[in-house]
């Protein structure tokens, strides 16, 4: 099992959303962050210059089983790119063991019903 961590643009959030979906990846967690980088890069809003290492972004957490890492990967980079700076990293880690609560079970059989 493996636990996909993808920083993206808040704007493209939706756009992820559903490219998950349509990739049959059935629950991810999610939550607004807010980051430094070094890297600095003006963005121009109505006349006003913002620096774009300090726009919100969305953190998403998704834990599939191997077999799904490259697909959900995939459609996660298809849906969040913009080509412009700042369009978000990935980070895919090993899970050891997961857990359902409900049930009991454990490992790969505690993630998705509907994951193949």
């Amino acid at each position: 099992m493996k636990k996909i961590e993808a920083i993206i643009r808040r704007s493209k959030f939706e756009e992820v959303k559903d490219a998950l979906h349509a990739a049959d990846i059935e629950w991810f967690s999610y939550w607004d962050i807010t980051g430094a980088g070094k890297e600095k890069e003006g963005l121009m809003v109505r006349g006003q210059v913002f620096e774009s290492s300090y726009i919100q972004r969305r953190m998403l957490s998704i834990v599939v089983r191997d077999q799904n890492v490259v697909r959900t990967v995939n459609a996660i980079i298809a849906a969040a790119r913009t080509g412009e700076m700042g369009d978000g990293k990935i980070f895919v880690s090993s899970v050891e063991e997961s857990y359902r609560i409900r049930t009991g079970e454990k490992g790969p059989e505690s993630l998705y019903l509907n994951d193949v």
